[in-house]
């Protein structure tokens, strides 16, 4: 989207420069024929008018480009994620004296959501846009990653916690719910461990590449979380797979963004 917006102005400035070519050349003329000076005054000034009319006008016409993209983008991605929550909301169960949420329901819930996306179909679209468009893939990555970010559900628009359950129910950080976080939810928010002990601040969640050993052929990738402990310091767990040994409270996540469909689906 930039790289055409930079070539929109390049061409603006050589209409412009040519124009005010076309202005000098009749200036001189009008010198040596001076009796021709009343229709090349009309002539100089309509061609200085389209000029400077054609170069105000570009910021504009930027700007409709760029609206028009989000607008058709934001369409494919709504489409997406109606597909996507079609069995939303999903009942979220707690077990054991801390009221950890169940991981086999966050993991029965948003898995098979993520599995309902058309997602070739929509690739296919936004594939489309990009090339009539003519955007580079990077700026088409920018315009898809917002459009993800911006229509990201809230946790309450995905589980049903009992209400006698929601102001103690802890809302357990496994990898199916760490996959689908959106940047900067849940952070600040106390993590306690499935005993209800509290462990510190919720930094964020990363992924990371792991080698493939006698379970994989190749490699595969892995997510995990960051808090704070009681002491300052960032720790990360340990474990392989994150099931519901973490959690923080449902009655501060319930309103945060929670499931962010990714992007690597849909971008070609």
């Amino acid at each position: 989207m930039l790289a055409r917006r930079k070539r929109a102005w390049i061409q603006g400035v050589r209409d412009i420069t040519r124009s005010l070519v076309t202005g000098v050349i009749i200036c001189k003329y009008w010198t040596v024929n001076p009796e021709a000076s009343q229709s090349m005054n009309i002539l100089l000034k309509i061609i200085m008018f389209f000029s400077i009319s054609f170069g105000l006008a570009m910021p504009a016409l930027g700007q409709n480009n760029r609206d028009e993209l989000k607008k058709k983008v934001d369409a494919v991605i709504t489409q997406a994620y109606k597909e996507a929550v079609v069995k939303f909301p999903c009942n979220l169960k707690t077990s054991g004296k801390a009221k950890m949420g169940r991981w086999k329901d966050v993991e029965n819930c948003v898995n098979p959501a993520h599995d309902l996306v058309d997602w070739e179909t929509h690739a296919e679209a936004l594939k489309k846009i990009r090339e009539d468009e003519r955007v580079s893939r990077e700026d088409m990555a920018i315009v898809v990653d917002a459009a993800l970010a911006a229509q990201a559900l809230s946790y309450d628009k995905v589980f049903l916690v009992k209400d006698k359950e929601a102001g103690e129910a802890l809302l357990p950080l496994s990898n199916s719910l760490l996959k689908f976080l959106p940047d900067n939810s849940l952070a600040e928010l106390t993590v306690y461990d499935k005993k209800g002990n509290l462990l510190g601040i919720f930094i964020g969640a990363y992924s990371f590449e792991r080698s493939g050993g006698l379970e994989f052929l190749t490699g595969y990738s892995m997510v995990n979380f960051q808090y704070t402990d009681l002491n300052g310091v960032a720790q990360a767990p340990g474990e392989r797979f994150l099931l519901d040994s973490y959690g923080v409270p449902w009655r501060d996540a319930w309103h945060q963004p929670g499931f962010r469909l990714p992007a690597n689906k849909l971008l070609r």
